[in-house]
């Protein structure tokens, strides 16, 4: 047995701990390697970019405060732009179970499909889950002595709402509260039309 293999097992049984057999002193210097090769190092980088990155399905849709003002009516540059909130149960959407898609009214981006629309009774369109987890970007928000959790169009950075995990007869658990000016809505037979383009795929950049 050698000295390094023995001080090992001495410093083992001195921390409590089961020891390693001598192959694994022997790796022990070795970076650990999962089962397709990369380093654990290198694979929570590979996380880190994944939960930090909010890519979306096109390019970003970027506008001064002037062209959002003039793009948007004052009640949806309120709620998109500058994050207020419009009346509950009063609003378009609120109590609308048509089959279709729910499309962001800053860029045109498709957000919720009416399958996951459920009645909360909070009095603003709620949502079980998006259409897919890149056209969201959620945040913390402190704002108005609470804690919460903003959402947010991946694609534009309008606010829609926020989301909540208190919907536990849901799938998720999950209640995305959003703002029913913060949408628009495509029914499901527009969408079966081979003609149809989602307005994300050719909205004016100009």
């Amino acid at each position: 047995m050698s000295r390094v293999y023995l001080a090992v097992l001495l410093a083992v049984a001195a921390a409590g701990c089961n020891p390693p057999t001598a192959s694994e002193a022997t790796r022990s210097a070795d970076p650990p390697v999962d089962t397709v090769g990369q380093t654990k190092t290198e694979i929570a980088g590979d996380r880190e970019a994944i939960t930090t990155e909010a890519p979306t399905m096109t390019e970003k849709f970027v506008r001064t405060e002037e062209q959002w003002k003039e793009l948007l009516t004052p009640e949806q540059y309120y709620v998109l732009r500058q994050k207020g909130t419009e009346r509950p149960y009063s609003n378009e959407f609120d109590r609308h179970f048509e089959a279709g898609v729910y499309s962001c009214t800053g860029c045109g981006q498709e957000l919720f499909h009416s399958e996951t629309k459920f009645q909360s009774g909070c009095g603003w369109p709620a949502f079980y889950a998006a259409k897919a987890g890149d056209r969201v970007t959620l945040l913390p928000d402190r704002s108005h002595g609470m804690i919460r959790t903003e959402v947010l169009c991946a694609r534009c950075d309008s606010h829609l709402g926020h989301i909540f995990d208190d919907a536990p007869q849901t799938p998720t658990g999950q209640r995305y509260c959003i703002n029913s000016v913060a949408l628009t809505f495509t029914p499901a037979e527009k969408l079966d039309d081979p003609a149809y383009q989602p307005e994300d795929q050719d909205q004016d950049q100009d």
